[in-house]
């Protein structure tokens, strides 16, 4: 298939791309990465009269913690394997390495975007489910003011987040990691380079006792946006990671799940896989916090 015409413009400022998608009303598409968009442009279920390629603004790929903010900051043109192979993400931030190392393949990761990825909504991605167990946030900007939005609150439904037609979303902030905390993505795929069959993410902190201080449970392609178990977290909060605690928190985030039956498996057969890898999720970052096997 071929797509259909559009105009193209490659701004060189966040302040130029934000004007373009203003004056596109709603009819212009950025392009980062371009691995989810263009495929849709050419099947013509995505047909923008103005593609913004961002890819020549500087200043948007970056990994830096900030120490005064409290949080890991990284660039929405930050592209997949600069976080794989980040001696810091590897170093302090299990998870998302974890996240980076198993999205598609060589070609799109290093390609494809963080910020791409996440504004695009879509719940088979990884990202998403990683920010709602860290409790990460995204920074967007518009033409007259810059926004700080919960992953809780960006992602809305099925592609479909809180970015307005005229934002850009140009960075994505972690909480830096507290002692004692560890994280862990367990994915199930068809085959390496899959999108996910499902996924859990799961980010926690343990006090000196080994009591769950604090805990974030994401999950992915397990419903029709990314979704945070809430009352799996709840339930962890406060209690030791005892194999019936675990095995209870696994169970409430299976409750949480709503998958659909396709190509890739019944959903009966997902839900019981959003209980395994919760599982496995939860125990791989409890060992993590504790100074076990990376």
């Amino acid at each position: 298939m071929i797509p259909a015409a559009f105009a193209y413009a490659a701004p060189t400022s966040v302040a130029d791309a934000v004007a373009l998608l203003r004056a596109g009303g709603g009819e212009a598409k950025v392009l980062a990465g371009g691995h989810s968009l263009l495929p849709l442009m050419k099947l013509r279920l995505a047909s923008p009269t103005v593609l913004v390629d961002i890819n020549r603004i500087p200043g948007l790929s970056y990994i830096r913690e900030d120490p005064a903010l409290g949080r890991l900051r990284i660039g929405a043109l930050t592209r997949h394997v600069e976080i794989e192979r980040s001696p810091l993400i590897r170093a302090r931030y299990p998870l998302l390495a974890d996240a980076a190392a198993g999205i598609g393949d060589p070609q799109v990761r290093n390609r494809g975007t963080m910020g791409g990825s996440i504004a695009h909504g879509d719940p088979a991605s990884d990202w998403p489910a990683v920010l709602l167990a860290a409790d990460g946030e995204v920074v967007t900007t518009g033409a007259s003011e810059e926004r700080v939005i919960a992953a809780s609150d960006f992602l809305i439904d099925t592609f479909t987040t809180a970015l307005a037609p005229d934002e850009l979303l140009t960075e994505v902030r972690l909480p830096l990691p507290a002692e004692r905390s560890g994280g862990s993505y367990q994915k199930l795929e068809r085959k390496v380079g899959d999108y996910a069959i499902v996924g859990v993410a799961a980010q926690l902190r343990l006090d000196e006792q080994g009591i769950v201080a604090a805990v974030g449970i994401g999950l992915c392609n397990a419903g029709p946006t990314s979704i945070k178990a809430v009352a799996a977290e709840d339930f962890l909060r406060g209690k030791p990671l005892a194999p019936d605690n675990v095995s209870e928190a696994a169970r409430l985030a299976m409750e949480a799940s709503n998958p659909v039956t396709d190509d890739r498996g019944p959903a009966e057969y997902k839900r019981a896989m959003v209980k395994e890898l919760t599982k496995r999720a939860l125990l791989q970052a409890a060992a993590r916090a504790q100074g076990g096997a990376r």
